[in-house]
């Protein structure tokens, strides 16, 4: 249990709470769940420019991170075809992988075939059923990718000013607006009420919220003065109370009862808005592919670790196909932006190369 390990190394509620989001974050778990301790260890188990457990912003925006992997790609001799979506793998007569068919019926032949989709879409829909082990089919049918993730982008036209730390006259960031920044964490028991409420079909009436202003590092993200701001925020279930859908009714009250969680921390963020992006979870499954809405392709319990993920004896990246690899979130060790099961599904799949 994360609120054993809390326990015992920390005192104060409010800083432990805070430390708990990183245990919660992206799953439909409380601080309370068994397992939530390992999530923390997920998430501070890599370094950045050798400070262990670091995160920070990719300059550009996320975006550019994927643009620096394809330019080094490129550059030793990829050939990269972005919005050209995959309609199923190409199989030969012995059911291994020849390629992949386009959904404008281009025939892409290769001897290998990896793929970074979630293990739903590459087994569920990529491939015929029939060449899959019917054991193998449940199993990824029955991968847990409940999600509680609302991401908002939010555009203002001026730093938020928080009554903790009020701005500087001259408007300009200050440290804690180059850090992440967590509201409604004043204890863990306010997250494992925000949980409960999701648990049964209600968004959180007080969400858990992760603020970050990446443009108080990175000015080139906004027009001068203004700034964009993220809100990664929990917890809000996949489907409401009643079976209801996510329609703009429910989805910009939602965001309302965010933005004045806000504005109690922060007065004036609401009439700084100049415009606001709301990503529920049937909108991260939408657009992204995520299933259920999951940014790590699946819930990161430990069901779902190690030797079973994404489905035990087939955690080495190799799939039932011969010839195609999961390489994904869905893959070892799961997800974030590490880059882990990519580097060890590339080796996998060199050292098979080589036996072609």
């Amino acid at each position: 249990l994360l609120g054993q390990i809390l326990d015992h190394w920390f005192e104060s509620e409010p800083l432990k709470a805070t430390l708990a989001t990183d245990a919660v974050i992206g799953a439909m778990a409380s601080p309370h769940t068994p397992g939530s301790g390992y999530v923390l260890l997920h998430h501070v188990m890599g370094e950045l420019e050798g400070r262990r457990g670091a995160w920070g912003y990719v300059a550009g925006g996320m975006g550019a991170l994927s643009q620096a992997i394809a330019q080094a790609a490129t550059a030793r001799g990829a050939h990269i075809f972005a919005e050209k979506a995959v309609c199923h793998v190409l199989l030969g007569r012995d059911g291994e992988a020849q390629g992949v068919v386009l959904q404008d019926g281009t025939e892409v032949r290769s001897k290998l075939v990896l793929s970074n989709a979630s293990p739903q879409i590459t087994f569920l829909e990529l491939v015929p059923q029939e060449q899959l082990p019917k054991d193998f089919v449940q199993r990824i049918q029955q991968v847990d990718t409940r999600s509680p993730v609302t991401k908002i982008n939010v555009a203002v036209d001026r730093l938020p000013s928080f009554l903790a730390a009020p701005n500087a006259r001259d408007g300009q960031p200050l440290p804690h607006h180059q850090c992440s920044i967590h509201l409604n964490c004043e204890g863990t028991q306010l997250l494992h009420q925000a949980f409960t409420e999701a648990a049964h079909g209600h968004p959180s009436s007080r969400p858990m919220i992760e603020l970050c202003i990446p443009s108080a590092l990175d000015p080139g993200l906004a027009p001068p003065g203004c700034h964009v701001v993220s809100l990664f925020t929990q917890y809000t279930p996949s489907v409401l109370a009643g079976g209801r859908s996510w329609d703009e009714q429910a989805r910009n009250a939602y965001a309302d009862t965010v933005f004045d969680c806000i504005e109690d921390y922060a007065p004036g963020f609401k009439a700084s808005v100049i415009g606001r992006d709301i990503l529920t979870p049937p909108d991260l499954e939408r657009i992204f592919g995520l299933p259920g809405g999951n940014i790590f392709h699946g819930g990161m319990s430990l069901d779902q670790l190690y030797f079973a993920r994404p489905a035990p004896s087939y955690s080495g990246y190799r799939s039932p196909v011969p010839g195609l690899y999961l390489c994904g979130s869905g893959a070892h060790p799961g997800g974030g932006v590490m880059g882990a099961a990519g580097r060890n599904a590339a080796h996998v799949a060199i050292k098979d190369f080589r036996h072609l």
